[in-house]
């Protein structure tokens, strides 16, 4: 639980918060605490407040993230548009804060004539969460391009880390225990302006082209299994279009569950579960969520 304040935040506290209004997918309970921090230093505050028992989300744009009916236990630490610094530090080396859109990390670099990193622009999350799952599209991934990562701690005190630190595979990043990504400093190299600019517009367009865009959802639901594509395996399995209550398989791109307007988290979790079982069942290949499914059943 939250202890009494020792300091004044100068951030937003709110308390029982819904969920379904910061989440992509529309659903979720009440966050006991939710916190936007006014900055680095008010976020530190915060959190040298909690008592080291209480429990820490952390929520960038809601994308890639499941919140159960019944709500999260503890504080939500929302990123997203507080978190929002980007600035270049030096040639070629660029740093961002965790609650940048990736797709304004994509074009700020375009514009700085830096590229490698056009791909963000088809990621649907902020660049905390992508250095948190090593998020990637079109053949990029995160990681690649880290220099260092900025954390902090439960204590709220400050870490500079190197990509040595983690252990960093396909979608998934672990670091040291109970520190979270507050920045990131990314690595490029100098390239044409216009051909970043024309690469990202390209990207967006087939994104836009394949996959549900405007309609609530999480960006693909499951990882790609090895040599093959979640999405395939879906399809195949004559899932399109399936729905359990309000959520549905996409007819666009089988790998997206999409809330049809009354959806509720536990119909989207049922038809997750549903949709693993049956491809499991017909191909024998076990998927893997790449959604994140978090708190408590009503």
């Amino acid at each position: 639980m939250m202890v009494a304040l020792k300091q004044t935040l100068r951030g937003n506290l709110k308390l029982n918060e819904p969920m379904a209004r910061h989440t992509s997918w529309r659903v979720g309970g009440p966050a006991e605490r939710y916190f936007e921090p006014a900055d680095l230093d008010d976020l530190a505050a915060f959190l040298a407040q909690q008592n080291s028992d209480e429990p820490i989300m952390w929520l960038g744009l809601g994308s890639n993230l499941l919140v159960r009916d019944g709500g999260i236990r503890g504080s939500v630490i929302i990123t997203s548009g507080l978190l929002n610094e980007i600035e270049l530090l030096d040639e070629g080396l660029v740093r961002a804060e965790a609650g940048v859109a990736c797709a304004k990390v994509a074009r700020f670099c375009a514009r700085k004539q830096l590229v490698g990193l056009e791909f963000l622009a088809g990621i649907p999350g902020t660049m905390g969460g992508a250095l948190a799952m090593n998020a990637g599209a079109f053949g990029g991934e995160t990681w690649e391009h880290v220099a260092a990562v900025e954390t902090i701690d439960c204590n709220g005190q400050r870490h500079l880390r190197q990509p040595g630190e983690f252990a960093v595979t396909y979608r998934h990043v672990k670091g040291v225990a109970g520190e979270w990504f507050v920045a990131a400093h990314l690595r490029l190299h100098r390239g044409d302006s216009e051909t970043a600019t024309a690469r990202i517009k390209e990207l967006l367009e087939r994104r836009n082209a394949s996959q549900p865009i405007g309609l609530p959802s999480c960006g693909s639901v499951f990882r790609n299994p090895d040599a093959d594509y979640a999405a395939r395996l879906i399809e195949a399995s004559g899932l399109k279009g399936y729905c359990v209550g309000g959520a549905c398989v996409s007819d666009k791109h089988a790998n997206f569950i999409i809330n049809t307007g009354n959806a509720t988290a536990s119909d989207i979790e049922a038809l997750i579960e549903h949709v693993a079982a049956e491809v499991e069942s017909q191909h024998g290949v076990k998927l893997v969520r790449e959604v994140h499914i978090v708190g408590e059943v009503i």
